[in-house]
């Protein structure tokens, strides 16, 4: 090494403060990152959508094989309601608008728009 570099290196006094790397979440009192609140993402019942639709829709919009969204579809007929996602709030906020986006039913002509969804806290 030349003088010039060692003098560099080993002069203290030019020496750089590192800062240290940001958190990415707070620790909670045992350490560990806190985890995002969770929501979950609703669909209400109508009689202006057919069970085709319903699993369609959540094939394309979640990934639900048919026979997911066969079950989600009936559980959403019976009892007015299905949580078809858990998940942070902003993707729940992104699923519930895609909801309201999909469109009519073409099988029926009185389907005028999307189903209904919502968001909840887990």
């Amino acid at each position: 090494m030349s003088e010039a570099v060692t003098a560099a290196v080993a002069d203290p006094a030019e020496s750089v403060a590192v800062a240290p790397p940001p958190a990415a979440a707070k620790p909670s009192r045992h350490g560990k990152p806190r985890r995002q609140p969770r929501y979950h993402v609703v669909l209400w019942n109508d009689d202006d959508h057919t069970f085709e639709y319903v699993i369609a829709m959540l094939q394309q919009l979640f990934g639900h094989p048919p026979e997911t969204g066969f079950t989600l579809a009936k559980e959403v007929d019976a009892k007015g309601r299905v949580v078809v996602l858990t998940t942070t709030k902003e993707h729940a906020e992104l699923k519930r608008d895609q909801i309201h986006a999909f469109g009519a039913d073409k099988l029926l002509a009185r389907s005028k728009g999307s189903m209904s969804a919502s968001i909840e806290a887990e």
